[in-house]
């Protein structure tokens, strides 16, 4: 909010060409204010700021931008600018930069760094993509068992500037291979003469460079760590993953599953950059094969149009039903691929499943089921409509389906991301709009089915 406030003074100074008022005012913000004032301003004027500011404070600064902008400054930056944030970035935030740009544009970028930082961003994107390795940041403290805590806490002084979190000292041994992580307090609170090796308990947690960040993600759930170190397949300590990169990594999962269950192709980029063809493509796939589900929806109805033209009155009711089951099925696939997200389900916890949801569709379907028998019975007696001497059959044939409609819906909307990830696939792609075709033609036939056994002898 102050930012809004003094972005008029800040374009004045800018006009004015007083670029000592402009590091003066941003010399004590905060970086993210930073960021978001500089985003509030044209193009022309972000890049004067960071020509302004001092190297390190423009490279903190140009981390909390979105992809997008940090790319559209680095067009409108001089070279000399260009090489000097790259260079102090901190090098997780790099790469994330480096792997949404052009292989051609990354390949140029990374050339402009100095030999020590390119051989760190050459290293981070050799690993493959969306795995913890891409992930981490080489910059951490790493001391010995044999040390004392003076001598740590003389090191964390001398090289602790430019660790990503000084949270956790990790311990190693002579090859490099992690044997412990400690908080800072255990040092801060032991004499100084304590040897690490008296702290220790060697019970720690890590992550494996090959790792997908999705996994890593589940780990720093359950420990609820703000830091975890990254080792290689020896068990060597290469790097460390912050909470940070970890926030970003379940930003991006809820996006890409929400944009899965509304029933497309996630996008796997911005909205307001992705081109769009591409877009376009994205959810013409899915909508195709939506439309082609609800085509089988007209051909199950031509199998009952016998019983559609003598008892017309049944075809009044048809959007109500299948409406009822899509929506309950729509409920149970969200709640099931929200649960197996967050970790809450595995797949040995189907048949758990499977006894809540035929519970809950039994009783979702008697409370529509009765509110159908209900509506049909009142409308009858209050002259609202006339549907005939068998409205009690009616409405009873309403309410039966509603119940047998709606506990299908719910078990196939359940079972269905449990299906798609004993397959290996993702569970998100069960979409809501997906289940509620799948219970439409199922829906039909259940409902048909119903009246054909209530109303025979009567209106059938």
């Amino acid at each position: 909010m102050v930012g809004k406030i003094l972005i008029p003074e800040i374009r004045s100074l800018i006009e004015a060409r007083n670029f000592a008022g402009l590091r003066e005012i941003f010399r004590d913000w905060p970086r993210a204010d930073v960021a978001e004032v500089i985003l509030d301003l044209p193009q022309d004027d972000r890049v004067i700021i960071f020509r302004v500011l001092p190297a390190a404070l423009a490279a903190d600064v140009f981390e909390y931008l979105d992809v997008e902008a940090q790319q559209e400054l680095l067009r409108g930056m001089a070279h000399e600018q260009v090489v000097a944030i790259l260079n102090e970035m901190s090098p997780d935030d790099r790469t994330a930069l480096l792997e949404e740009m052009p292989s051609l544009a990354a390949r140029q970028l990374i050339q402009l760094l100095t030999p020590e930082e390119r051989r760190i961003a050459q290293a981070l994107l050799g690993y493959p993509e969306g795995s913890v390795g891409r992930l981490m940041t080489p910059d951490f403290v790493a001391v010995r068992e044999h040390w004392t805590v003076k001598e740590v806490l003389d090191y964390v002084r001398e090289h602790g500037q430019d660790s990503e979190t000084l949270n956790f000292i990790y311990v190693v041994d002579e090859r490099g291979k992690l044997v412990d992580d400690l908080r800072i307090r255990n040092f801060l609170l032991r004499p100084l003469d304590t040897r690490v090796d008296e702290i220790m308990d060697r019970n720690f947690v890590h992550l494996t460079v090959n790792e997908t960040q999705e996994e890593a993600l589940n780990i720093f759930r359950k420990y609820d760590r703000a830091a975890l170190a990254v080792v290689d397949s020896n068990g060597v300590l290469v790097g460390i993953v912050t909470q940070d990169d970890m926030l970003d990594v379940a930003e991006e999962e809820a996006t890409e599953d929400i944009q899965k269950i509304g029933g497309m192709e996630a996008l796997d980029e911005p909205y307001t950059t992705i081109p769009f063809p591409r877009m376009v493509k994205k959810r013409a796939t899915w909508l195709i094969i939506l439309f082609l589900g609800e085509m089988l929806t007209a051909t199950a109805m031509q199998g009952y149009n016998s019983e559609i033209e003598r008892a017309a009155i049944l075809a009044m009711f048809l959007p109500l039903i299948i409406s009822s089951g899509g929506n309950s099925g729509s409920q149970a696939t969200t709640l099931v691929i929200r649960a197996m997200a967050l970790g809450e389900l595995r797949l040995r916890d189907w048949f758990r499943v499977v006894r809540k949801e035929l519970l809950s569709g039994v009783s979702l379907g008697l409370i529509l089921g009765t509110i159908g028998f209900f509506r049909i019975t009142l409308w009858q007696y209050l002259h609202i409509f006339d549907y005939g001497k068998y409205h009690w059959l009616v409405a009873f044939t309403v309410g039966v389906a509603l119940v047998g409609v709606v506990l299908w819906g719910t078990l196939s909307g359940a079972m269905l991301p449990f299906l798609l990830r004993r397959c290996g696939l993702d569970p998100a792609a069960s979409s809501a709009p997906f289940v509620a075709t799948l219970v439409d033609v199922t829906g039909l036939v259940i409902y048909f089915n119903v009246a054909l056994f209530i109303l025979r002898g009567t209106l059938l």
